[in-house]
């Protein structure tokens, strides 16, 4: 349950975008994803500084007691602005995988360092599949609490302090905390969009502790306020491709007239609007519902899960055609637009698979 009321919502909204609209512009993300963690300091400190790191923390570790409407607000925010770094890694998936334990000793220990930005988080636990769900586990515990296998598109993994692990399958899944970093090896994977470091995770015997409660509901769980999270982000890159899209097409004139008043560009541009609506009210009513607690919250977070990512990618991929010749050069913004929708298309499970995750959920309520 939420702490922050609707004003105090949108107040975080808003002073998290007057700092991206000025330390997260279109030459920043370039400059902070030419380096190999695609990670800049002074950007995280001052997203310390403002708070939103400790959105999801409860006050009683420092944070601000936020939940899922609060993830997905600013995650649209990050969006928009295509944010690099590992503000989703840490601050969404790592820190909702702690506050939904039952570890208090762990929550003492590590949620104020990521409310504050001392330490960055992130969790493992897909497999090559990458399908980020109850069956996609490679990891085992064996001799106690020591870690062998493999985790896959561990995101920020070559950046972050804090190392949490999903072992097992199904119903028998625990989270764990790597202890030592001996037997752990991170190699970094070439990824599509440049703001999004991927990293795959080879354990062996890796000493690690058990996070207290943490048990497959409690994964479950943190896996759907990031999915919320994950469309807010979606959604907040469509609704800002699209924009620049419909000022492009008013501003651009060919044939003594802006493109955007021609019939069949007029008729892509409608189409484009309605998938921007759809993508910001699937993302929202997600999050309002999982907020809620309500019964349909699972089959909404589903379908979020696909509708607002193939939402996101129609936008981004007609953008580049919208634009004509200059929506293919490197130098011009479409074609970031369009990496993040590549890669959040198979992030958290690919579209396929949370429609069938949507369908089984429906099936069990019919």
């Amino acid at each position: 349950m939420s702490l922050i009321d609707p004003e105090a919502r949108q107040a975080m909204r808003e002073s998290f975008a007057r700092l991206l609209a000025d330390r997260c512009t279109e030459a920043d993300v370039r400059r902070i994803m030419a380096a190999d963690t695609a990670h800049d300091p002074d950007l995280w400190r001052a997203m310390a500084d403002l708070g939103v790191l400790a959105t999801l923390i409860p006050e009683t570790f420092g944070g601000l007691g936020g939940g899922a409407l609060e993830a997905e607000t600013l995650m649209e925010e990050a969006g928009a602005a295509l944010l690099p770094g590992p503000f989703f890694s840490s601050a969404v998936l790592a820190t909702a995988m702690l506050v939904g334990s039952q570890d208090d000793d762990a929550k003492q220990r590590l949620l104020p360092a990521l409310a504050s930005g001392e330490i960055i988080g992130t969790v493992a636990l897909a497999g090559p599949a990458g399908l980020w769900d109850a069956t996609d586990g490679e990891i085992v515990v064996t001799d106690g609490c020591l870690l062998s296998g493999s985790a896959h598109y561990v995101s920020d993994g070559a950046l972050a302090d804090l190392l949490l692990v999903v072992t097992g399958t199904g119903t028998s899944r625990q989270l764990y905390e790597v202890t030592d970093r001996t037997g752990v090896a991170l190699t970094p994977l070439k990824t599509f969009d440049m703001t999004q470091p991927l990293a795959k995770l080879v354990l062996d015997k890796a000493e690690a502790r058990a996070i207290v409660g943490a048990d497959a509901t409690a994964i479950d769980h943190a896996l759907d306020i990031a999915r919320v999270a994950l469309a807010g982000r979606q959604a907040g890159a469509a609704q800002r491709n699209f924009d620049f899209t419909v000022e492009y097409l008013r501003n651009r004139v060919q044939f003594g007239r802006p493109v955007g008043g021609f019939q069949a560009i007029k008729h892509m541009a409608a189409d484009l609007l309605i998938e921007r609506e759809s993508a910001l009210t699937g993302a929202r009513i997600a999050a309002e519902r999982l907020a809620a607690g309500a019964d349909d919250s699972a089959e909404l977070v589903a379908m979020a899960s696909f509708a607002v990512s193939e939402a996101q990618l129609k936008i981004a991929s007609d953008s580049i055609q919208l634009h004509g010749g200059i929506g293919f050069t490197w130098d011009y913004p479409a074609h970031l637009y369009l990496r993040r929708a590549r890669h959040d298309q198979m992030f958290l499970g690919s579209n396929a698979h949370a429609r069938e995750r949507f369908v089984s959920i429906l099936e069990k309520t019919a």
